[in-house]
């Protein structure tokens, strides 16, 4: 018999894990080519403004989630987790498909960023609907004693996601040509999404309902008004405060500047070239995925709280050191170039316009095996210059380093976060109410910090003025935590 349970419960983690990993991938594939739709998407005028353009439209995603969570919180908590969690899988894949089928600026204009608004709109509101779904399904299959360990295979989901799209990248980007992936080669990751959506389908629509949301089901006690008995009675508002200002503001900024302002930070900020920047945050998060079950296992042990709070101060006294050790390793100003190393490659061909393009790469190689590499690409007689910095393999396993360590810090408020949400709010209404405080300190608080961190660092000229944010709300959080979360707060149910 214990046997058949704990087959069942690891079912009921793959199913769940495997469909968020999905919906994960695809909401992450549109900032891990950030900076090329911005070259596809939006005006050419300007590309520093159409940079900032593409993070806030990649922002907007977040920032919908909120209302995603309250809308299929509701559904799940009136009709079921199972089927609400089925919903938001279908909408998110369909968006993410359909993004990869939209024609370029040149093609049809303002439409096509209008389009691409409209469907990171769709997948903000699918995934604000799916993460609480399936963190609450893994929760209510699992015994009190092991929710931290059993819930954190589902936090591994959103970093696991993240590397994947990398990896995907990466895999497309070296199967073709430079010229190819920046034509079209970009949208093959988008594509694959259907495969990988039919796939979890399939997986999902096998499970069973929660059997807690069954028992309170056949006894008639499920909520007729979640909304209204969430945020509508003060004690449960009050935990629904509680939960994002004490815990998942804090965290939702930790993990976006841990992973994706690391990455937009290396190549936009540093000018770390495309291959070797995704290379080194998919090693980092890599490394850092097995912390997750670690730290959400120990936190059956020790307390949920103890972990968060502790990862939240360790990360904002951190961040400064980190990144600028970070900005050191490319600041060629600090470099010595060597003299006798200097490189110009020029080739000619056509696109598939028949327009005649020039390529001339400079590169200037430095005494630490750093190169700098300038790249001139002319098309009928209109040139446009990007430089990219390659750093050597020593600096490359430094980098690493520093992003694993803010990766860990990631681990430490996310890991435990799931069962800390979960058991903060009774069954009937869990859905709902632990669903909203999390996406918004995740897709409000953590979804700007890219686009206000790079801000930031644009009006002041400072490559480390973006830190102001991440680290003040961290700190922040990390007060209000200590002070109101209590350990009497919890459900057992």
């Amino acid at each position: 018999m214990k046997d058949n349970k704990v087959q069942n419960i690891w079912q009921v983690i793959l199913a769940s894990s495997a469909g968020t990993l999905i919906e994960w991938y695809d909401f992450y594939i549109f900032g891990s080519l950030a900076f090329i739709i911005s070259e596809k998407f939006f005006p050419p005028s300007n590309p520093g403004l159409a940079y900032i353009a593409t993070l806030a439209t990649f922002a907007v995603g977040f920032i919908v989630r909120p209302f995603g969570a309250i809308v299929f919180g509701r559904l799940g908590d009136i009709t079921g987790r199972k089927h609400t969690f089925l919903l938001t899988l279908l909408i998110m894949g369909g968006s993410t498909f359909a993004i990869g089928l939209i024609p370029g600026y040149h093609s049809i204009g303002i439409l096509a960023p209008i389009l691409v608004l409209i469907l990171r709109l769709l997948q903000g509101l699918a995934l604000g609907g799916e993460y609480g779904g399936a963190a609450t399904y893994v929760a209510e299959h699992s015994p009190h004693e092991k929710r931290g360990y059993y819930t954190s295979f589902i936090q591994t989901t959103a970093t696991l996601g993240l590397f994947i799209s990398l990896a995907v990248i990466l895999i497309t980007r070296t199967s073709m040509s430079p010229e190819d992936f920046n034509s079209w080669g970009w949208r093959i990751p988008f594509w694959l999404s259907i495969f990988l959506v039919i796939m979890s389908y399939y997986i999902r629509i096998r499970l069973k309902e929660s059997p807690l949301f069954t028992q309170l089901k056949e006894s008639g006690q499920t909520s007729k008004n979640p909304i209204k008995e969430s945020f509508g009675k003060k004690e449960n508002l009050r935990l629904v405060l509680l939960a994002l200002f004490g815990a998942a503001m804090g965290q939702g900024v930790i993990w976006y500047t841990g992973q994706f302002y690391a990455l937009s930070f290396l190549q936009k900020t540093m000018q770390i070239e495309f291959i070797q920047s995704n290379v080194i945050i998919a090693i980092a998060l890599l490394l850092g995925a097995p912390f997750f079950i670690y730290f959400g296992k120990l936190s059956d042990r020790i307390g949920r709280k103890k972990i968060m709070m502790t990862g939240m101060l360790i990360a904002a006294i951190s961040y400064y050191p980190i990144y600028a050790g970070m900005d050191y390793i490319a600041d060629l100003s600090k470099k010595t170039e060597d003299n006798g190393l200097y490189r110009i490659e020029n080739s000619i061909s056509r696109n598939k316009d028949m327009q005649n393009v020039e390529h001339s790469i400079k590169t200037r190689v430095f005494t630490d095996g750093t190169e700098e590499r300038e790249t001139i690409t002319t098309i009928d007689g209109k040139p446009a210059s990007k430089k990219e910095v390659v750093v050597s393999t020593k600096n490359v396993i430094l980098l690493i380093l520093l992003v694993f360590i803010q990766v860990l810090f990631v681990t430490m408020v996310y890991g435990p976060i799931a069962a800390f949400l979960v058991e903060l709010f009774p069954t009937r209404i869990r859905y709902t109410s632990m669903s909203l405080p999390y996406h918004i300190g995740n897709g409000v608080f953590g979804g700007l910090l890219p686009t206000i961190s790079t801000l930031l660092v644009t009006q002041t000229n400072n490559h480390l003025a973006g830190l102001i944010y991440p680290i003040g709300i961290a700190l922040i959080c990390f007060a209000i935590g200590m002070v109101y979360i209590k350990d009497y707060m919890i459900n057992k149910d």
